[in-house]
Order: structure tokens, then sequence, then C-alpha cells
């Protein structure tokens, strides 16, 4: 018998299934090792050694996957065909080596790019070794993002309060997202107008022209600046004649795209389907790791992190084959479409995404898949099956016109297109085309050369430049793939730690950056600039696609790096916070200091009017504060216009007299921002104002009601404890016997009934019954499976945040932000405290016996290897 390792538990059962009883295949669930996050994993003045941890989960599993390989003949390590699945069987391996398990065992690397019997049967039948260039790619990258990351945040802790992180590439998108929005901030609108005439053919036929060229200049988008160049134009055009000097009709062809790879597919199923990049990668898994079909379990498409646009030769056989038969034999070329790689670094010679069986049309597999599953399948064979057929045939014309009259001429163009064939059309269009106008309803009437046309109207149409939009995930992706910055298997985890920071926030699918954010960017490149510089980003990503090609030492790559990079942090420790505040306030001069309304001076404290305003660090961050400070207590939000400061408020509001206290009720502004009061001193009772609530809109009724929170609703009727409403620090909720239910907005907690408090409580039971058949706390973040199997979740509870994983809570350490908790640090807190004998009420009677337990199982779970 021999051990076959793969990465997930639903790969091992399919392939197991496909392998039969001379195999057993295990899963190592991901990573089995990495640098512990503390001050010497990675040691550059020991050539870089590095120390592997491994977690208490993993050390299970490794422990079974030894007992197995000491019964076995030998080991086969089936891993993922990309650097990640290259370096966890070389981890694999180093451990079973330490642990002796191996002795003179054969050990054999074999990938496959799709999960299908054929495919794995293919790959048994030829393996390798593993590939030392790729494992070393993997080493230099993993030191290169530990040495930023650990080396380059505790800087940013200390001269910049409230930021969490940087590193290698998320700081790099980041300023991305940040230039875009100083672009935006700088940008000044013009006015420009536009004219066109409809016309008629002698046939009577209407058409459309556009003004191009007048009195012997050719016209650009902003050439005619004024309402009145504008109407002197449209007076010489109402009084002209009209005559056609050419027509051209040139036909042109239009050819396919390539199938998907990683980045066009988040690219695409944002634009097509508004999935944001992490949730197309976790629906492209499961439909890479199988879907059962007929009592079998099956991988419906090729692996999904690739930068390949090629599809193996069977794959084309299948593709022609299936358009034939869908669309006919007009689609079909001659002979088979062969692409090339345009990326910047593109990966490893991998396959596109494409199906594992192009037979399989989407219909017939709709009836296995959820909605997110077909609808991602549905995209992907389509794109695949255009990739092969024939190119859209479109024609092209082009009409010229002169306009004369009043001794001057203009010069006036129509263009329209027409679909003759519709081509790869047929399966599917991109949603450029999609924005577009439809061609064929471009289509113009017959017009003549040399014929004249009559005058309907002319109109003048204003329009205004606008700036360039913000980025959506999926264009930050491609503009990260242009600039060849990041890999496609990073993209999506890149965007959803930005998110996490709150260093930018998604609306309406767009990517804002937030102060905190703005504020990392600007520091970041004021004093550590060529770190964030795009080509020396793009740079590196070069130099570790070469060490992946065997043609760099990774460890030379290491050392030209730290030497330069070790310095600039050196420097930065000495930097003097107010040096740092001042570059601040010029770089962000946009955001720290907006225009006022009154035109007054925007630096100027409004509250004293003789201070200067500044940035201000403070425990939880930036924020906008007067030099006249303890004198003068102005303080904003950073990014805040004043509206929600003290020059709105022009200090304390009085909205009122509480009646039952007497106490006087005030809007106030703070360091965060605007709260209402009740009475004064350290006991006095606030509220901060919701989000979506301006200052403008508060009244007497509005400040009440925020303080009377939590809002009793009313008994339950099925328990008899009472059901309240209140907002926390992570949005609007329902409370009823010790567990939380989120509601949709603010104004639910002011208005919600009992008969709908119980039904949203029951809908929060029956999603997720806690202990006790209590409904759990609502999960302010997912953290992904747990290698056992089960969701680790953050969760809030009566007694403060927690990670949960089944039956086991965890309490999170004291400062810990819950937005922060990564998957590493709640598997370590989820074993530790399994490790102190159970969770809940039952771990908390045993206090003195979990201390003296605790000890052996965390130093277990710390330990690694060199």
């Amino acid at each position: 018998m021999e051990v076959v390792i793969v990465e997930s538990p639903a790969k091992a059962k399919t392939i197991n299934k496909y392998l039969g009883k001379d195999y057993k295949v295990l899963a190592s669930f991901g990573h089995v090792r990495d640098l512990p996050p503390k001050d010497g994993s990675v040691r550059p003045d020991e050539d870089f050694a590095m120390s592997w941890a491994v977690d208490t989960p993993s050390s299970k599993r490794l422990g079974d996957i030894t007992k197995a390989v000491k019964d076995a003949d030998g080991v086969i390590l089936a891993t993922d065909p990309d650097r990640e699945g290259e370096a966890i069987s070389w981890h694999v391996l180093e451990v079973l080596r330490q642990k002796r398990a191996l002795k003179d065992k054969p050990v054999r690397r074999v990938v496959f790019n799709a999960i299908t019997k054929k495919a794995v049967l293919n790959a048994m039948a030829a393996p390798r070794e593993i590939d030392a260039a790729l494992v070393d790619a993997y080493l230099a990258r993993r030191a290169l993002d530990y040495l930023v990351g650990f080396n380059l945040s505790p800087v940013l802790w200390r001269k910049l309060p409230g930021a969490r992180s940087a590193g290698r590439v998320q700081s790099v998108a980041l300023r991305l997202v940040c230039d875009r929005e100083l672009e935006i901030e700088r940008f000044v609108r013009e006015d420009y107008w536009q004219i066109a005439a409809l016309l008629d053919t002698p046939r009577g036929e209407g058409f459309e022209a556009r003004l191009t060229e007048f009195g012997g200049k050719k016209l650009q988008k902003l050439s005619i600046k004024s309402q009145e160049e504008a109407d002197s134009i449209k007076a010489m055009l109402d009084g002209a004649s009209y005559k056609v000097l050419s027509v051209e009709a040139k036909p042109t062809r239009r050819n396919p795209g390539p199938p998907f790879t990683t980045s066009t597919l988040q690219q695409a199923a944002s634009s097509r389907l508004g999935f944001g990049a992490t949730r197309t990668m976790q629906v492209a898994q499961r439909l890479y790791e199988g879907i059962e079909i007929g009592g079998e379990t099956t991988g419906l498409i090729t692996y999904m992190r690739t930068d390949g646009v090629q599809m193996a030769p069977e794959a084309l056989d299948q593709a022609r084959a299936a358009i034939a038969d869908t669309f006919g034999e007009r689609y079909l070329p001659e002979k088979a479409r062969f692409y090339s790689v345009k990326a910047k670094n593109a990966q490893e010679a991998h396959e596109a995404i494409r199906p594992t069986d192009f037979a399989r049309s989407p219909d017939k597999v709709r009836k296995y898949l959820d909605a997110d599953q077909f609808r991602l399948y549905d995209m992907i064979w389509k794109r695949a099956i255009a990739s092969q057929m024939q190119p859209a045939e479109i024609e092209r014309t082009t009409v010229e016109i002169e306009a004369a009259g009043d001794g001057r001429k203009a010069g006036l163009r129509a263009v329209g297109s027409v679909v003759r064939f519709d081509g790869f059309l047929a399966a599917y269009t991109d949603v450029k085309d999609e924005d577009k106008e439809d061609e064929n309803e471009n289509r113009l009437p017959e017009i003549r050369d040399g014929e004249t046309l009559a005058r309907e109207a002319v109109n003048v149409t204003k329009h205004t430049t606008e700036p360039p939009p913000r980025y959506t995930e999926a264009s930050l992706i491609k503009k990260m793939e242009e600039l060849g910055i990041g890999r496609p298997s990073t993209y999506a985890s890149t965007l959803k730690t930005l998110e996490e920071r709150d260093y930018v926030t998604v609306d309406r699918r767009r990517l804002v950056p937030q102060a905190k954010g703005r504020i990392v960017t600007g520091f970041l490149e004021n004093f550590f600039r060529r770190y964030v510089e795009y080509d020396f980003t793009a740079g590196l990503e070069e130099k570790l696609d070469r060490i992946s090609d065997g043609q760099l030492s990774w460890k030379d790559v290491l050392r030209d790096f730290w030497k330069d990079f070790s310095g600039a942090v050196d420097d930065i420790k000495e930097l003097r916070v107010t040096d740092v505040l001042d570059a601040l306030n010029e770089e962000l001069a946009p955001l720290v200091f907006p225009p006022r309304e009154d035109g007054s001076n925007p630096r100027i404290c409004p509250k004293c009017g003789t201070g200067n305003l500044s940035l201000k660090l403070g425990r939880y961050g930036a924020f906008v504060g007067c030099s006249n400070y303890p004198e003068c207590g102005f303080t904003r939000q950073l990014g805040d216009n004043g509206e929600n400061g003290d020059a709105a408020l022009d200090g304390n509001k009085e909205l009122g007299v509480d009646p039952v206290t007497g106490e006087e009720i005030t809007l106030r502004s703070g360091r965060f921002g605007p709260y209402v009061q009740r009475g004064e001193g350290k006991e006095a009772k606030r509220a901060s104002l919701p989000k979506g609530w301006s200052v403008e809109s508060m009244d007497y009724e509005k400040a009440m009601a925020l303080l009377s929170l939590p809002r009793d609703i009313g008994q339950h009727p099925e328990t008899g404890k009472l059901i309240s409403a209140g907002i926390g620090r992570y949005g609007p909720f329902l409370l009823h016997d010790g567990s939380y239910a989120n509601l949709e907005s603010v104004e639910d907690v002011f208005s919600i009934g009992l008969n709908r408090a119980v039904s949203v409580i029951a809908d929060k039971k029956a999603k997720g019954p806690g202990r006790g058949g209590r409904a759990a706390p609502a999960a302010l973040k997912d953290l992904g499976e747990h290698p056992d199997g089960g969701a680790i979740t953050v969760r809030d509870g009566r007694y403060g945040p927690y990670v949960n994983h089944g039956r086991v809570n965890a309490t999170l350490p004291k400062g810990k932000d819950p937005a922060d908790v990564t998957r590493e640090e709640a598997l370590e807190l989820i074993a530790a405290k399994a490790g102190k004998g159970g969770a809940g009420k039952a771990g908390r009677a045993k206090k003195p016996a979990k201390k003296a337990a605790a000890k052996k199982p965390a130093a277990k779970a710390k330990t690694g290897v060199e």
C-alpha cells in the first residue's frame, strides 16, 4: 500500500475512489507549518535561516500521516500544482524525514490540473521529484513577506497609532487605491459642448452625424468650451446645406479572447456576476474539488490558480466537438486556436481555467449546482468554448459629410456597424462589449456618395469632464496584473486584508480608501517610498519568478533586499512624530484640510480662530485638532469636512431637557465624531450618532431615542424572556436570552415590533444553534474551515469577543481587535483552550486546573523545526 497526500479532505475522498484499495489518501488540510509570528522566525544574520512552527491541529494531522507512512510501501505527494502546493509537499516531506518515517521508502511527486479519474490516473503514471526551484521561490517569497511585515508593522504602530499593518504587496495595492482617490480630489472639472445634426437621406431615412471639424480646424472632445461658441456654430448649421463627401464600408474581424486565468476570472465574475474576488475563488474551489453527479464526485473545472491561457490537446478536441454540436460547423475554425501569455510575470506553464469535460454543458449540470456554482460554471464554459470559435465579422461604415453656409464650412461624421456573422459572440460577449450599444442598433441607412441631405435638427448638449473612477476589485486586480504586482493566488487575500484592516471599504462595488489607509500610504510614500514603488515591487516579483525558473539563487535575492531594507527601517525608527505629522499635513492636504464653503482658510481653527489645525495622533488613530489645545478643544474626525465637527456645532448644541431626570440633552462633537449627551460629568449618558445620521438631522426626539437604548420590545412568547434592541460596536442588534441577532438597519432598532423580532431570532437560531440549543452571537468574522472540519468564527459574547469552533470558545487576549484575528491565531487559541480541558461553563469552573495545564499544550503548539 502507498500513502497519497493531498490538501483537502474533499479531494482525498474523491481520489481515494479513483485509486482503489492499494492506496490510502490522506489530507494535510493545507499548510502544515508556518513561520511563527515572533522575532527570529527569519534570521538574516544566520544566512536567512528559518524556523517553522507546527500548530496543534497540524501536529495531529502530521501524526496520522507519519503513522500511515511507517506502515506503507511508499509516499506519493499529490498537492496542488502551484508554488504553494509544491511548498506543502516539501514541508510534509521535511517533517517525515525528521521523524524518520521514510527510511528508504520511495517518494514521488504527482500533479494534476483536474480532479477527474483520467487526470488523476495519468498523473500517477508520470511522477517526478519535488521541484526545488519552486520551493526556493516559495521560501524567498515567504521570507520577504515576513521581513517586510514583521519589521515595518511595528514602526507603523509606534509612529502611527491605530495603523495595523504593512505588507510587501498589500501596501502597494493600497497605494493604488489611495493614489486614485488623490487624482479624484485634485481633478478640476471642465464644461464642454458637443453638437450633432439629425439628417435625412433623399429616401426619407434619418440618422445622426456628429460635428468633427469647424472653420478648417479639427475638433477635439474639449474644443467647444462655451455656450456662446456652441450657439454660434449651431446657428451656422441651422442654415447650412449638407452633402455627403464619402461613404466607406470596411469589414473588420473581432477575435475571441483566451480562456480564463485566475485574474481574468476574478475580473469577469466581478463585472458580470457581482462576485468579490474571495467569493469567486471559494466557488471555483468547489467546482474544482468536485460536485456529486450521478453518485460520483467529479471535478467540473481545471485548477483555478493559474496564469496559463492554453488548453490541453484533448480539451481542444472536446471544445471543437462541442462547438460543432452546439453551434454548427460554420462556427468552427479550420484549426484550433493557440494563445500566448501577455501578463508581465506569468507563472508556471499551467492550463487555463476550463471545463474538465466540454460535453457537460451548463444546462446539463444545472440541477447539481447551487446558484453561485451554476453562474460561475456557465461563464467558464462559455468563455472556454468561445476561445475556439470563429471570429465575429463586422462591417463598419463611416460617412463624411460637409455642411456649408454663411461663408463657413463644417465637417460631420456618422459611424455605424453591422454584425454580418456573430461567430464567438454567439457563445460569449465581454462585459465591455455589453456596455456599448448593440452593434446592429448603430446601423446606418443607405447613404450614397455625393448626395444632398436634409437637416431635421441640430442638437447642442453640454457635458462635464469626470474624474477617473474609483477602482473596483476587478479593475484593481487588472491594474496589479498589468504592473506585475502580486500573484493570482494572492489577489483575493490581499483585497480581503485591506478591508479587514479598515484601510478600504466597498461602496457600490467601488473601493474607497479610508482615512486610516490614506495615513499609512502617505507615511510610506514619504518615508519608505522605494518599497511602495510599483516598478520596485514588480521587479521583485520578476526576481521571484526567475528563482522559480532556476535562474537566480533565492538567498542572493534576500541578501540584496535586506541590505537596503534594514537600513531604511533603522532610519525610520529615528523619525520624530512631529516630522511625520508635518509631512502628512502636506501630503494629505485635501483630506486633512478640505475647502470650506465660505472660502476661509481651512487650516485655521474654526472654533478659536487663532489656532492652526493639524493632524494629531491618538490611541485609536489620527484626527484633526487645534494647536491651541488645551485652551481650545476643537477636534474633528479625519476626512470630515467640518459638518460633523465643532465648526458646525459651534460648541454644544442644546436639544432640550429630559422630562424624567431634568438633565439637559446636548449634541456634541468629540474625537470619534458627533454624539448626544444627557447631563454632565462622568456619570452623563452618551450615545454616538449611528452611521448615516447627520448633525443637521438631529433633534430632541432622535436624541432621546438614542439615549433610551437598549429598547425593550417585549417578552418572547415561548421563553417568556425579554427581547431588546440596541446599537453596538458592530451595528444594530436584537438581544434575547444572552444571544444576539443582527438587524438590517438602525431604523429597525426603533421600529421593530414583537412579531418580527421573534421571527428574526428564530431565523438566527435556525442558521446556527449554539450550546444548549441557544442561538450563538452573530459572527463578526469568518476565518474559514478548521482542519478537523467545521467553521472558525470570531464572535462577540456577553463577556467580550472570542473565537469559536464547534463547542470550543476561546476568549481573545485583552486589547486584541476582533477584526485583526487571523486563522492561525484562532487555531492556536482554540487548541490551547481545548488542551485546557473544555469550554464554556465547565471550563470556567476549573480555573486553577486550567492554568496548570495550559503551559504544556501551548508550548507544544509553538514548537517547530528548522
